[in-house]
């Protein structure tokens, strides 16, 4: 069954000076127990999206169910079935780890005991600071709070706006661990973050870019899908060895990618010839080796498309 049905979705935002098509006629699906990821960078209309899922913002064209309500008509039964953490922390500051919980838990009729299975194996990691006030909290300890207050009333969807964004490497994988956790216990989760390669801890994710999705699937379909030779090139010279890469003939599109730049080659291509080009370039050490596409590199060539 569908958990979140999305269809022709559309958000602007309109001022003095410009109107910014923040969601462009947006449409997907997410099936019940999945962990479905919203991946893209800044601007792409991430935030603006979930806030209409989440009936925080109207839609300005378009329709969307989550959990067989509509978005605009049963917003009020949304807010009940749902869980919603912002990317901004947005707890109370204030108020300490407990009073936080204990006060999310009474916005919903709810009590922590009652829902307390749900959050144990998140709370216990930030139970010996529950006197501690939010605001005093390190970056993955608020990251805990938060998810444990967006669970207290045992929600039926989770949405998480970038979530992990500005939290050290090993927040980030307790975090997931955490996500693959609750989806075992059958929640439905709806992720959006700017890294890449989250994309994979994902069953199913949709690229985004300028409020427009430029392709959905699981991270496997999409990585298939891409059918270029791509090859990783290095060399002392790595602004200029760029530089030459984009204006060799045989080259597509060619970007940095860690220590090594990525290389999209056209159909027809030699490897020789590209070699003799960059030596003649100035680059008599560089390294040419074939390396397989990831979701980066499918955004990227999407994004040309």
């Amino acid at each position: 069954m569908t958990a979140v049905a999305v269809n022709n979705l559309s958000k602007v935002y309109a001022t003095k000076k410009e109107t910014i098509d923040a969601v462009q006629h947006v449409s997907f699906d997410v099936a019940r127990g999945e962990l479905f990821g919203i991946i893209g960078p800044d601007g792409a209309g991430k935030t603006s999206l979930f806030r209409m899922l989440t009936t925080l913002l109207l839609p300005d064209g378009g329709s969307a169910t989550v959990d067989g309500s509509d978005i605009v008509k049963d917003y009020e039964a949304i807010r009940q079935k749902v869980g919603y953490m912002p990317g901004r922390f947005s707890l109370y500051q204030d108020l300490t780890v407990e009073e936080n919980l204990n006060f999310f838990a009474t916005i919903f009729n709810t009590t922590v005991g009652a829902n307390y299975d749900i959050i144990k194996d998140i709370y216990v990691q930030i139970e010996p600071f529950k006197k501690r006030r939010a605001g005093k909290l390190s970056g993955g300890m608020k990251q805990k709070l938060a998810l444990s207050c967006a669970l207290i009333h045992r929600p039926v969807v989770l949405f998480l706006d970038e979530p992990t964004t500005g939290v050290d490497a090993v927040s980030r994988k307790e975090f997931w661990e955490m996500l693959k956790r609750l989806k075992q216990q059958g929640i439905t989760i709806l992720v959006s973050t700017p890294y890449m390669d989250e994309a994979a801890l994902c069953d199913r994710v949709a690229l985004m870019q300028k409020g427009k999705i430029l392709s959905a699937g699981t991270p496997a379909s999409i990585i298939n899908a891409f059918n270029n030779t791509i090859l990783a090139v290095k060399s002392e010279k790595m602004f200029q060895l760029l530089r030459d890469l984009k204006a060799w003939q045989g080259t597509e599109d060619s970007y940095s990618f860690g220590e090594y730049h990525h290389a999209v080659m056209k159909k027809e291509f030699s490897e020789e010839q590209l070699q003799n080009y960059l030596v003649e370039k100035g680059h008599p050490d560089v390294e040419i080796k074939p390396t397989q596409p990831n979701i980066e590199d499918c955004f990227m060539q999407l994004m040309q498309s």
